[in-house]
């Protein structure tokens, strides 16, 4: 059998970075724990589409498109659980006899592959896509293209997991005349920033089944929400930490324990920042 090829090389070959930019990947890739993929898409030189295509020819899958223009039947997707399918992005797309076919994003997530396996019974035949593709997926067939309706007041979401804290921004942003909507954990906030669009997220960095960092990544993957500006909240608070917030997409950094006088200055200034760049 002939080895496979490493996702650098087959990106390489494709003509897609040169050998010059996989070196630069590489080494910026040491020490973070991150995929190779993903850190070539931080850098700007590779797409989400480019990704799948090479992850797919590296693992000998299928790929898949346009899954918003499929119908999928209740009793497939109760198969694969809402929150399990936003948390580790995967769809179900059809089952036929004992095979569960299954678009994934990350085919090195064996754990979770293995989990719906067993779960469902089905040998599981996993299908390349994108995040996008998956997070329009899911924003139409689980939670049913709800919309919210457009707010009469800016709108924030605030997703903090310790209630005193999270109760006191609340107060303080709805004395400002904000509508505040409240997520406790992480996927829970990208649940309500899918559906909700809010106009600015507040989120503490470190929360229960997805933190801050995979909330952001996972919203600046979809379209509808990318444009989401999100202000983190870390007791994490060196000028080291601060440098990697803003280098991650995060619009602001706030330091813990919380200074609310901080917090109102920041939203206002990154709600007015918003809407100067969306009149340009």
């Amino acid at each position: 059998m002939a080895e496979k090829k490493h996702l650098g090389d087959l990106l390489v070959e494709a003509g897609i970075i040169t050998v010059k930019t996989l070196e630069r990947a590489l080494d910026r890739q040491k020490g973070t724990r991150k995929r190779l993929g993903m850190v070539l898409e931080e850098m700007g030189v590779i797409t989400e589409e480019e990704l799948a295509e090479a992850l797919a020819k590296q693992f000998n899958f299928k790929t898949v498109k346009n899954l918003t223009s499929y119908s999928f039947p209740a009793d497939l997707l109760q198969m694969v659980p809402q929150d399990l399918a936003l948390q580790k992005l995967v769809f179900p797309l059809k089952r036929q006899d004992v095979m569960l076919a299954l678009a994934i994003t990350d085919p090195f997530d064996e754990e979770t592959i293995e989990f719906i396996s067993k779960r469902t019974g089905l040998k599981v035949y996993p299908v390349l896509t994108t995040r996008q593709e998956i997070l329009s997926a899911i924003s139409k067939h689980y939670l049913k293209g709800e919309e919210a309706k457009p707010p009469q007041r800016k709108r924030i979401l605030v997703v903090e997991d310790t209630a005193t804290v999270a109760t006191v921004i609340k107060v303080a942003l709805e004395k400002e005349g904000y509508e505040v909507l409240m997520a406790s954990d992480g996927l829970e906030g990208l649940k309500l920033a899918l559906t909700e669009k809010p106009d600015l997220i507040i989120s503490d960095a470190v929360m229960p089944r997805m933190d801050a960092y995979e909330m952001q990544r996972t919203l600046k993957a979809n379209a509808a929400s990318v444009r989401i500006p999100i202000i983190i909240l870390t007791s994490k608070a060196s000028s080291e930490d601060e440098q990697k917030a803003l280098e991650a997409g995060f619009l602001d950094f706030i330091p813990k324990p919380v200074n609310i006088v901080r917090v109102l200055s920041r939203v206002k200034r990154g709600l007015e920042l918003m809407d100067t760049m969306q009149k340009r």
